[in-house]
Order: C-alpha cells, then sequence, then structure tokens
C-alpha cells in the first residue's frame, strides 16, 4: 500500500513559463503531504498534458507529493517548436529545457516520471548530472527499432489519410508542429543511428521500468538493455497487453506501481 496521501483535492493551478524560445504550458497541483520530492511528468512523442488525462490528478492523491506536468515546445498549448530537430533533440530538452523549468519552479530532486520520447528524456537528464531523485520510465526508447520506425510510418499515414490529425488538434493549438516535429526525425535516415545507451552508466538513481509486451513501438529489448546498464537499482513491471501507453491501458495497476516506488525514496 502507498503512504497515506490526506483526504481531499490538492489545488491545482495551470500557468505559463517563459523560458528562452517561448512559453511553456504548465499544470501544478499542490502537495499534500510534505517534505516528499515532487514529481514531473514528461509526456510522449506526440503528447501534451491533456493527453495525460487524470494521471497527474490520480498520482498526486496517491501519494500527496507535488505534481507538475508540463507541455513541451511544439505540443498542446506551449509555443511552437523550432523546426526541423535535428537528432539531439531530447538531449537538448533534457540538458536545457528542464533543467531551466526546474529552476522556474523552484523544484530540486523531482522524480522524473516520463512517457516513450518523455521517458527517453528523463534517463539523459538523469545520466548527464540533472537534479533528480529516482526516474519512472514508461514505454522508453534507449535505441531505434525497426518497429518503432514502422510505427511512425503507419502515424504519418494515418495523419494525412485518417483522422489523427483531427484528434491530435483536439490537444495541440500547431498541431502539424507537434506532428512533424516527431514523426519527420523519426522517419528521417540520420536518426536511425540515434542512442543513448552511452548515458545509461551514468544514471545511479533508482529506475523503475513499466512497458506493455505488445508495445507496437519498442520491444523489452529497450528494458533488458536499460536494466544491464544502469548503475542504480532497477524495478521491473511488464503489461501482458495494452499497447504503447501502460498508464492508460491499466491505470490503476501503473499509478500504484509509480506511487508505491516513489514511497521507497522518501
Amino acid at each position: 500500500m502507498t503512504g497515506a496521501a490526506p483526504a481531499g483535492d490538492p489545488p491545482v493551478s495551470s500557468r505559463r513559463v517563459h523560458l528562452a524560445g517561448g512559453t511553456l504550458e504548465v499544470q501544478d497541483i499542490a502537495a499534500t503531504g510534505g517534505g516528499r520530492a515532487p514529481m514531473v511528468l514528461l509526456h510522449e512523442g506526440l503528447g501534451s498534458i491533456s493527453i495525460w488525462r487524470d494521471v497527474p490528478r490520480q498520482l498526486a492523491d496517491a501519494t500527496g507529493r507535488r505534481v507538475v506536468t508540463y507541455s513541451r515546445f511544439g505540443y498542446g498549448r506551449s509555443t511552437a517548436a523550432a523546426l526541423p530537430r535535428d537528432p539531439g533533440y531530447m538531449h537538448a530538452e533534457a540538458r536545457e529545457v528542464l533543467p531551466a523549468l526546474l529552476d522556474e519552479l523552484g523544484m530540486d530532486d523531482p522524480v522524473l516520471v516520463g512517457h516513450s520520447d518523455g521517458a527517453s528524456i528523463a534517463l539523459i537528464h538523469a545520466g548527464s548530472g540533472g537534479r533528480v531523485r529516482a526516474v519512472a520510465a514508461l514505454a522508453p526508447h534507449v535505441f531505434v527499432e525497426d518497429c518503432t520506425v514502422e510505427g511512425a510510418r503507419a502515424a504519418r499515414s494515418a495523419y494525412h489519410d485518417g483522422d489523427l490529425r483531427a484528434r491530435l488538434g483536439r490537444h495541440h493549438d500547431h498541431v502539424d508542429n507537434a506532428f512533424y516535429g516527431w514523426n519527420d526525425i523519426w522517419l528521417s535516415g540520420s536518426f536511425r543511428a540515434w542512442s543513448i545507451e552511452d548515458r545509461l552508466p551514468q544514471v545511479r538513481v533508482p529506475v523503475l521500468l513499466i512497458q506493455c509486451a505488445d508495445d507496437p513501438y519498442g520491444t523489452l529489448e529497450q528494458l533488458d538493455r536499460i536494466e544491464a546498464s544502469v548503475a542504480g537499482p532497477v524495478e521491473r513491471l511488464v503489461l501482458p497487453t495494452g499497447g504503447h501507453a501502460p498508464h492508460h491501458a491499466d491505470r490503476g495497476l501503473v499509478v500504484g506501481a509509480i506511487a508505491a516506488f516513489a514511497d521507497q525514496l522518501g
């Protein structure tokens, strides 16, 4: 069982944080438990605050911690990103934008909860001397697999010929910027050699790995390589089904696992 969080809904604020490059949409749920490391949620390659749905609220309720979620440049209601991106775009987010945001929010040593690209950014940050207490990585990428490229290619077809653009348009002010900022780089030849495995031995904090066995965007070899390489302790949760979003496939199980993991940290 996770640590008891006080009854009642903690206050939630929505704000715009100004950084070099524009403004970021930020949701900030206040702590009710006091004294425990806050959480920062990092979304997937086509994600945003709204695409997390009620995961931030559930994490706040389960832990009593401060939970901050933000939409990266190009996503949600944040400023459009400068395109085209280069293969180092996640490194730049981890080493430049995220530290600047943490400074603006007065956050030290947070637990980073990242999904897909967000999980990769969290691991880069932790492996580059960033201020972090632990990392919960949901469906992380540490190298490029054929299935990931195939999934990005299928997404492009759905964006051009299906309803994906309309569905994403409900979440992003700059929908083409959001989609092509992710899709173009993942489908580029220059990105096939992308890897963050050189950063993993420098990850010395606890890591929780969560993935669905049927994830169309990545195999369990992603988790295997992380577990074999990081210096800190590793916990692992594999769901049998659920695709690329374990936190939506089984919200209660995944939120409970992240809360229990965080409770061990203080």
